[in-house]
This record gives C-alpha cells, structure tokens and sequence, in this order.
C-alpha cells in the first residue's frame, strides 16, 4: 500500500479544519456553562465533514445525489439538539446550544463539498452574534 495521495491530506484537513472552527464554537459555549462544549461541537463537525466526504467519494461519478448523506446528518443531529433543549417552568433553556450543534453540522457540510472559505466566514459571524448577543442580552 502507497502512502496517502494529495487528496487524502486534503480530506484529513478539512476533518481537521471542522474539528477546529467547531471547537471554537464549542469553547464559547463552555465558557458560558452549557453541557455541550468543545468536544460535542467538534464530534458534530467532524462526523458531519466525515459523512459529507463519504457521500461525495461514493456518489463521484454517478447519477446519485452526493448531499443525501449530508441530509440525512442534519435530521440526525436536530435529535441530539432536542435533547439539549430543556424547560423549567416558564423558561426554555439549550435553544442557543442546540442552534450551534446544528451549525456545527452545517459547517462539517460546508466543509465536506469544499466551501471552506463560507465556513470560516460563517464561524466568524456566529462566534461574534454569540458573544456580542449575549453582552447585550445580560448574559
């Protein structure tokens, strides 16, 4: 067996870009005392860059949709966002942490067909809404 090929670095990078940019979503989240912190974020991403990947390679030169796997990812991970979602009384709580697992599954997507400059731009944007969000929200 050959050693990886340029396209294999490629893989294991974006993988490893998801687990980063995820990660980062996941620390903010960890710093502000919810459950689901760095390493679920990362998890999310990764599986999701890892199933994306997958559908693609599968799918190259077919007639199937390489973006059904990836479909299916985000239906699997509203039910791992659900459970973060809790409510006491008159109060929700883990709307804002099931948000950004669901976010950290559409950056491991973005990631998977390429758009990797979308998904750095789309972190930073969700990173700055929820810092500044929450100084303006008292929280």
């Amino acid at each position: 067996m050959s050693g990886p090929t340029p396209q294999d670095l490629d893989m294991v990078l974006r993988l490893l870009l998801a687990t980063v940019l995820a990660g980062a979503l996941g620390w903010e989240r960890h710093r502000a005392g919810r459950p689901a912190g760095i390493r679920t974020h990362a998890l999310v991403a990764m599986a999701a860059t890892a199933f994306t990947l997958a559908g693609v390679a599968f799918t190259e030169g077919s007639a199937h949709d390489p973006l059904r796997i990836a479909a299916q990812v985000v239906t699997g991970i509203g039910f791992i966002g659900a459970g973060t979602i809790f409510r006491s009384q008159d109060h929700v709580y883990g709307l804002t942490t099931a948000a950004t697992l669901w976010f950290a599954a559409a950056l491991g997507v973005l990631i998977g067909v390429n758009l990797v400059w979308v998904a750095i731009a789309a972190t930073a944007t969700a990173a700055i809404l929820l810092i500044v969000v929450r100084r303006v929200e008292g929280g």
